[in-house]
């Protein structure tokens, strides 16, 4: 059955590789990025089933503009894919207060502003699907990835929650948890490195600076296998709450739930019995 897809950060990557498989599928598309003309050119151009449109995610206003046209062009949305992000990389110490802000302002705040404008939306058709990318260093910490998984955790409890919010109204969410896809994250325009500098950190730094450049189109993960996989878990009636992607992750994910349920037998004598009793 074809649906209206609503599509962030579509005009490189895994958002355009997303866009490109819903359009081959029969869907409608709203595919969003900050210049639609690149969208356009990224997706191939003008045609019926698709429209390309300004949003900059960290923008509320223009999140409420962009659903707006996406209704008036479509009629309702039916999956929202919140896909847009960007990787600020480094150590704490080496990552400035407003590096730090500005990720958690688009990879945190930026899906929850686009989620805010189209809930109205799919409540008032009482179905829908909310599909948010979260990351591998959403669900384990990773080295040099501070900022980045700040904001990803964040993104897991956001959803973990909204989860109780809409399934009321007939609205479905899904957090996706990627491992290392080709999906242009690395690139120049979606990597920010820490922009001060400590002695003691600085060779680790360097090399680790130099492992992620080296990365930058080599990760294992086909972007648009991962896309039509998308496609399929939209599909579903009853999508899961949670879709782990990728070797890498799914080794990554089980390993720490191992580690978590260690951790919980291992609290359980002093963090067992501590409910208050009367004297």
């Amino acid at each position: 059955m074809s649906k209206v897809f609503f599509i962030t950060g579509a005009g490189r990557g895994l958002g355009a590789d997303i866009a490109r498989q819903a359009l081959a599928a029969g869907h409608q598309v709203v595919a969003t990025g900050r210049r639609p003309e690149r969208v356009l050119d990224a997706l191939g151009g003008e045609r019926d089933n698709l429209l390309a449109t300004a949003l900059d995610i960290t923008d509320p206003a223009a999140a409420e503009r962009a659903v707006r046209a996406a209704v008036d062009r479509f009629g309702r949305i039916d999956v929202l894919i919140n896909n847009a992000a960007n990787f600020y990389a480094g150590f704490f110490e080496e990552l400035s207060d407003a590096q730090l802000r500005a990720q958690i302002e688009t990879n945190l705040f930026g899906p929850m502003n686009v989620t805010r404008a189209a809930l109205p939306v799919l409540r008032a058709q009482r179905s829908g699907h909310v599909i948010t990318i979260s990351s591998l260093a959403g669900a384990v910490g990773v080295d040099f990835c501070v900022a980045y998984s700040t904001a990803k955790f964040g993104i897991e409890g956001f959803m973990e929650s909204l989860r109780h919010d809409v399934e009321p109204y007939g609205i479905h969410t899904t957090i996706v948890e990627p491992g290392f896809f080709r999906t242009e994250l690395l690139v120049d325009s979606s990597t920010t490195y820490a922009e001060l500098s400590i002695d003691d950190y600085a060779q680790r730094t360097a090399e680790t600076k130099k492992v992620w450049e080296s990365m930058n189109g080599q990760q294992s993960g086909d972007p648009v296998k991962l896309a039509d996989a998308l496609l399929s878990v939209a599909a579903l009636d009853q999508p899961p709450l949670r879709f782990v992607a990728g070797d890498d992750c799914l080794q990554a994910v089980e390993a720490k739930a191992r580690e978590l349920l260690a951790q919980v037998e291992a609290s359980r004598e002093l963090g067992s019995g501590l409910a208050h009793t009367d004297a």
